[in-house]
């Protein structure tokens, strides 16, 4: 018993160390953020941040894998569902813009924030598994793209990208600019879905 407490109590201090890290990298981001601040926001020592994690560039990347992890399960609830590529393509979409307004911290986590040098030499090396899961989830709206276009996958991967670009950056905006007077949420996702699939019809 005593060791299960151990473990629990060290499960919960380490998803605290993530919660805060995650709120600190939204606001101020990864450059400017260290593990003696993550470690002050928790209200331990940096030494016993130490005891879970190593540097802040391992806290940052165990958060995007559980992004894009949490984006991946949302994404295949979706495709599981039945309905044409179509249909599928308006519900990932929708799926994916209603993820960054649920969980903005996680999304800007994901898509917003740049990293640093050490994640992007791992990147392109293809040696971080946030590539491999990232890939993943991208991998589900391209494998949507293919079943509306039937073209070849040089076009469909230019049309992937593009439409990932399209929605992101209403995503993004939705999330930074709250302030702005926009339409009806829903409508103005709706419409720009609409707007998207109309290219492929």
């Amino acid at each position: 018993m005593p060791q299960q407490e151990s473990r629990t109590r060290t499960g919960e201090r380490r998803e605290q160390i993530l919660e805060a890290a995650l709120r600190l990298f939204a606001q101020h981001g990864m450059a400017h953020v260290s593990t003696r601040q993550i470690a002050q926001a928790v209200g331990i020592s940096q030494p016993s941040l130490y005891a879970h994690f190593r540097t802040a560039h391992e806290i940052s990347a165990e958060l995007c894998l559980r992004a894009f992890d949490r984006l991946g399960q949302v994404s295949r609830a979706v495709l599981a569902e039945p309905g044409t590529p179509a249909e599928h393509f308006r519900r990932l979409g929708q799926a994916y813009v209603r993820f960054g307004l649920d969980h903005p911290d996680m999304y800007r986590m994901a898509f917003m924030i740049e990293g640093n040098e050490q994640t992007a030499t791992l990147v392109r090396e293809a040696k971080d598994p946030i590539a491999a899961v990232g890939e993943g989830a991208f991998d589900m709206l391209r494998g949507v793209i293919a079943a509306m276009l039937k073209a070849d996958p040089a076009t469909v991967e230019l049309e992937a990208q593009s439409v990932w670009a399209s929605v992101h950056g209403l995503t993004s905006l939705l999330i930074a600019r709250p302030a702005f007077p926009w339409v009806e949420r829903d409508r103005l996702i709706a419409h720009h879905l609409d707007t998207i699939c109309a290219r492929f019809a």
